[in-house]
């Protein structure tokens, strides 16, 4: 799943394993020390070569990237824009 594949980066990526660090997935990120504004362009990057697609500057924002359920949200729409396009 998406929010599963998010997850799976956010522990190996920041958590370095640990799972239970994690917070759920409604909330912030960034508020729980999860990300910092290095950890935006790897989750960006992370987005971009799992789910294939660009994303725009505009869209790096803490609305799209700042809780995981946001992340899969953007991801959804992302991929929606995609097929249309």
């Amino acid at each position: 799943t998406t929010h599963g594949a998010i997850r799976a980066f956010m522990i190996e990526s920041f958590l370095f394993g640990d799972e239970s660090s994690l917070p759920a997935d409604h909330e912030s990120l960034i508020a729980n020390g999860i990300i910092d504004s290095t950890g935006v362009l790897e989750l960006v990057a992370f987005i971009e070569d799992t789910f294939g697609f660009t994303m725009a500057d505009g869209d790096i924002t803490p609305e799209n990237l700042d809780t995981v359920d946001n992340i899969a949200a953007y991801v959804a729409r992302s991929r929606e824009r995609v097929k249309a396009a």
